[in-house]
């Protein structure tokens, strides 16, 4: 049985190592390898609590300021203490422009080129491209003038010889099946995400300081001032420009990302039934609309919490973050018994490399491979991200949700089980962006009622003196990044850091098996998957991309000296 090995996997954060057997030109077993260790929770160890969101915050540059509101939460949490109205809402208003810049970010100059050939559109007609892309939305920059430009641009950047993060693809790969002008209009698009992108996350500037690793978190609340009398505050001004950032947002998603994924996806309908993966889907839910601590009530979130299994639609389970454990049996992590799953609460990072020394051609994946520990929720693996929120939302009746899912089903004749798919994950990404992107304006527009009334509160003193804390306190700080459900969990004693433990998305997807055999998300999604050239696996790219991995949350060291294994060229 033959066995082939992607190392590194680019176009995501971090070091990704997939190692899968073939036989008969389909994926029998995969194994996922993160091949860097992070150390964060180790460093937090004995430091004032109020600090830790400035350091989780450092885990990743992509993921940015969802470890800021994790960790402060996991304080609040800890501590008991309830934020202000508008420091819920300028909270709210900055996770939900990381998504719609993340999500575009990643279909455009992540997930897109799994999908489109660059090459090919060299071949395109300019006035054809036109026609499809007026055929499909009313966005301005669609004439024949326009896009002969991006294909001169293109052509002179071929020319030069030097072709950066597009020199290593599989262009011409026969998996590739958009016709040339459609490959153009793509092309386009990603430039113009690029710009796009750079000025719609201005937002977090204006309300967070700078971007990424945003500056203004507060255990208790906000630091950004709020005050319309004041050019140094936030102020109508301020509102105004916001408004204008985020009407621009949700032009760009609904005028180009939505119809490019509408235009692609029927090239691509076979790929509604490959790289499901586990049928477990687990999102703690986010964007608190009610100022309450009461985090478990379902109405409060406006994408709810909830837990499905097996595929079954018809329930949503309760959240229970109780039921979160790690193991580390295939980690390179130590515990006092490997096969033990332990709570964030009780868990720790205490490395134990045990993999072989480089030069390496395989992992001895019996054994220990990953830097990835193996999270469960009730002892069962599960997958997290925007799909898992999307099916839970719909599941749970959110009206936009509903509203979206469906009409993009059926702009693709297909039913509710196409979404269990590398497809599917790339549709419920969009459909999310869309969904967030309506919010963007109104929120803003609540923050800007609530000032108007006179509120200017934006942090809480209350427990803000350690001296008013009681000796010892745990907690756990919730949110879902833009790849998933993400944890934090504090323990506090005489109020330094105890102990200190993150799980992050890709831990939950990209994890290697667990003392049950079970294996993790990326694991089980590749199993079936048929390659029709195993010396270019772009399938195995596809459905990898489709998670948007980020290993430098879940991992964060590298090993200096290298390896050197089967060379794909991947890009």
């Amino acid at each position: 049985m033959a066995k082939i090995v992607i190392d590194p996997l680019t176009r995501i954060e971090g070091h990704l190592r997939i190692e899968a057997e073939i036989s008969g030109g389909k994926i029998t077993g995969a194994w996922s390898s993160g091949t860097m260790f992070r150390g964060i929770e180790n460093i937090l160890k004995g430091r004032d609590p109020r600090d830790a969101w400035v350091f989780t915050q450092r885990i990743c540059g992509v993921c940015t300021t969802v470890h800021a509101i994790c960790s402060v939460r996991a304080v609040e949490d800890a501590l008991g203490i309830q934020v202000p109205p508008n420091a819920r809402m300028i909270r709210n208003i900055l996770e939900a422009i990381q998504y719609v810049q993340d999500h575009v970010i990643h279909f455009y100059h992540l997930h897109a080129l799994d999908w489109v050939d660059i090459v090919s559109a060299l071949d395109a007609d300019p006035a054809k491209t036109s026609q499809l892309a007026q055929s499909i939305s009313d966005w301005p920059k669609s004439s024949a003038d326009y896009f002969k430009g991006i294909k001169e641009r293109v052509a002179a950047f071929v020319k030069t010889g030097q072709l950066g993060p597009f020199a290593n693809a599989y262009w011409g790969h026969p998996a590739y099946k958009l016709p040339p002008e459609a490959n153009l209009m793509a092309v386009a698009h990603y430039l113009e995400a690029l710009e796009w992108q750079r000025e719609v996350i201005k937002a977090h500037a204006i309300l967070g300081g700078k971007n990424p690793h945003l500056q203004t978190y507060l255990v208790g609340g906000m630091s950004c001032p709020v005050d319309p009398n004041s050019q140094a505050g936030l102020n109508a001004d301020g509102i105004a420009f916001l408004k204008d950032l985020f009407k621009k947002a949700k032009e760009f998603v609904e005028q180009v990302y939505l119809p490019d994924v509408l235009a692609v996806a029927p090239f691509y309908l076979d790929w509604a039934g490959i790289g499901e993966g586990l049928g477990n889907f687990l999102s703690y839910g986010d964007f608190p609309l009610t100022d309450t601590r009461s985090s478990d009530d379902p109405g409060n979130l406006f994408l709810p919490r909830g837990v499905i299994l097996s595929r079954d639609l018809s329930t949503v389970h309760p959240v229970d973050q109780k039921a979160v454990t790690e193991y580390v049996t295939h980690s390179w992590y130590s515990y006092e018994d490997d096969r033990e799953a332990k709570h964030p609460w009780q868990g720790g990072t205490w490395p134990n490399y045990t993999g072989p020394k480089p030069p390496y051609e395989y992992l001895d994946t019996d054994k220990k491979y990953s830097w990835l520990k193996a999270p469960r929720y009730n002892d069962q693996a599960v997958e997290v991200g925007p799909l898992a929120r999307m099916l839970v939302a719909y599941a749970a009746g959110h009206e936009r949700v509903k509203y979206w899912v469906d009409t993009v089903l059926a702009k693709l004749g297909a039913g509710p089980e196409a979404l269990f798919s590398t497809l599917g994950r790339t549709a419920a990404r969009c459909i999310e962006t869309v969904v967030i992107a309506e919010q963007l304006i109104p929120w803003t527009e609540e923050l800007a009622a609530n000032i108007g009334k006179g509120d200017l509160r934006i942090h809480e003193q209350k427990h803000w003196d350690p001296s008013t804390w009681p000796a010892e306190a745990e907690g756990w700080g919730w949110t879902e990044a833009p790849r998933g459900a993400l944890g934090h969990w504090i323990r506090i004693k005489n109020g330094r850091i105890e102990n200190y433990q993150c799980i992050v998305p890709t831990t939950w997807n990209g994890s290697p098996r667990d003392a049950n055999g079970q294996p993790g998300a990326y694991e089980a999604s590749l199993v079936g998957t048929e390659l029709a050239d195993p010396e270019k696996p772009l399938e195995i790219l596809r459905t990898i991309h489709s998670f948007d991995p980020c290993i430098a949350c879940a991992v964060h060291l590298v090993e200096p000296r290298g390896n050197k294994t089967k060379i794909f060229r991947v890009c």
